[in-house]
């Protein structure tokens, strides 16, 4: 999660150095989701919850090579 100091950098930015900071962050947000979901796939007893982290890993993965995507072209 961003914290409020996160969302308070952000309200100071403007141009390319929020677009860079707001997908630095967003990178972190889905890297941490990533991370959790592959524990429940890992750990996890439910199977829907483990399908639903399949789900988060792979639709979140993909968001982060998007991002990935922009911060290279900044």
């Amino acid at each position: 999660m961003m914290s409020d100091a996160d969302m308070a950098e952000l309200k100071g930015l403007e141009g390319a150095a929020f677009d860079k900071a707001f997908a630095e962050m967003m990178i972190e947000h889905h890297n941490g989701a990533v991370a959790m979901a592959e524990e429940e796939r890992r750990d996890g007893r439910n199977a829907e919850a483990k399908r639903m982290a399949d789900d988060i890993v792979e639709s979140q993965s993909a968001e982060v090579e998007q991002l990935q995507g922009v911060l290279d072209r900044l």
